[in-house]
């Protein structure tokens, strides 16, 4: 199977790279903004063509949530232009598209875990991109699977588990809010899932929808206290409202995902976020 993967340098394109030595009876073409511009359609059709993919992994994404309320042409030239493209090449030359999204299309209000099939209603400009995103590829492509995750990190790239431990290093008290909920996923594990799944996914004949993110619950106060107690860094984590802590963008308040397809489907256990964080630190350590 040839895999083109775009966004590669990002943590989950990265994690991918780590894993492909692992999957010899794949062959991957990574691709980054420097070799190939999603939005550009020309371009990435000759490229498409080029390479001739059996799949193609969406990594590239605009995902700076509260840059975006100021830059939304930019992140919408990514996040749905981009993807439009995406979507219309997969149809026209036949590749199985699988494109990454978010569990911020959602507002938050739900007082169950999320499923595939709850409704949409994304509150930033970037939440809305990523939706709008999705439209398309429902909308254009025949052979597809979209992917929502949460909170994701990585020992590569900038993240939410860098800056508590840069900061906590720097400062020794932190406040950090406890009042949105969700689940941290680590790219390494989505990384994995993804390339496990592919044969299965090579065998969907329309446009599917799958949740993943790290089994259990944690608000970003109780992700900030398991960094600092797995890391030993002497911090003090003080729990704060959102409405103490002003940003650009809103952010939904519950945003948990039901994982039950995505196990069922493709038959995978899905590691719980804890244990996967005290991976992703070790790895951070020893770089």
């Amino acid at each position: 199977m040839k895999i083109i993967i775009t966004g590669s340098y990002g943590q989950l394109g990265s994690e991918i790279q780590s894993l492909s030595s692992r999957y010899a009876s794949y062959q991957f073409v990574f691709t980054d903004l420097d070799i190939l511009d999603i939005t550009q359609y020309e371009s990435l059709e000759a490229f498409i063509k080029k390479h001739q993919p059996d799949a193609l992994i969406n990594c590239a994404a605009y995902t700076a949530v509260d840059k975006a309320e100021r830059e939304a042409k930019a992140a919408q030239l990514i996040n749905l232009t981009g993807v439009k493209n995406l979507a219309e090449l997969s149809a026209k030359y036949g590749f199985l598209l699988v494109h990454v999204s978010t569990d911020y299309v959602f507002d938050g209000t739900n007082y169950k875990p999320y499923t595939e099939n709850a409704s949409a209603a994304p509150l930033s400009v970037y939440a809305k991109s990523k939706y709008d995103g999705e439209i398309e590829i429902l909308f254009h492509a025949k052979k597809a699977v979209i992917i929502r995750t949460s909170w994701l990190y990585s020992s590569y790239g900038n993240n939410f588990v860098k800056t508590i431990m840069r900061y906590a290093k720097e400062r020794g008290h932190l406040d950090v809010i406890y009042d949105q909920v969700g689940a941290p996923t680590y790219a390494a594990d989505l990384a994995e899932a993804i390339l496990k799944a592919l044969p299965i996914m090579q065998k969907t004949k329309n446009t599917e929808i799958y949740n993943y993110a790290n089994e259990g619950v944690a608000s970003w106060y109780d992700f900030a206290k398991a960094i600092v107690k797995i890391t030993g860094i002497k911090c003090t984590i003080n729990p704060i409202e959102t409405k103490d802590f002003k940003t650009d963008a809103l952010r939904p308040f519950y945003t948990v995902l039901n994982k039950s397809k995505f196990k069922k489907t493709f038959n995978q256990d899905i590691p719980y976020w804890r244990d996967s964080l005290e991976k992703c630190i070790s790895k951070i350590s020893e770089k």
